[in-house]
């Protein structure tokens, strides 16, 4: 449709550290791929908000600091994918890259080393959400 304006993806962005929630809001800006709608950001900086937000539904990718006190991204993951039928795809901030292993344990769908490297966020963000963009021919 001509004039038909795409719903933002809506990104939650969780860590205790406003720093490292600035870090990843920059990275991304408002649009992470010119294919993809605009990203509507949700920074959150506690767990029982996350879970909140998470099971309200409307989330399309949730990027968890691993490195967050007192409740860390892994865990939080690992409970919302045990918790939320087609729970959207969660990507885990990683305290090193060699911690990948724990963010797959966590059922994340993908994992980023900090410190953040915007483009390595940006292109894994834009694998994420593609899927989520793309209509299944009836």
């Amino acid at each position: 449709m001509i004039g038909r304006v795409p719903t933002p993806l809506r990104v939650l962005v969780y860590s205790d550290n406003a720093r490292t929630r600035e870090q990843v809001l920059l990275a991304l800006g408002k649009r992470v791929h010119p294919d993809l709608p605009e990203l509507d950001h949700l920074e959150v900086a506690t767990a029982p908000v996350v879970i909140r937000e998470m099971d309200a539904g409307g989330v399309d990718l949730a990027i968890l600091d691993g490195e967050a006190a007192p409740a860390g991204g892994m865990g939080i993951a690992k409970q919302l994918k045990d918790e939320i039928v087609d729970c959207p795809p969660i990507l885990v901030l990683t305290g090193r890259r060699d911690d990948a292993w724990l963010a797959k344990w966590s059922r994340a769908e993908a994992a980023v080393p900090h410190p953040i490297d915007p483009i390595v966020l940006a292109s894994t963000v834009t694998e994420l959400l593609r899927p989520t963009t793309r209509k299944d021919p009836p």
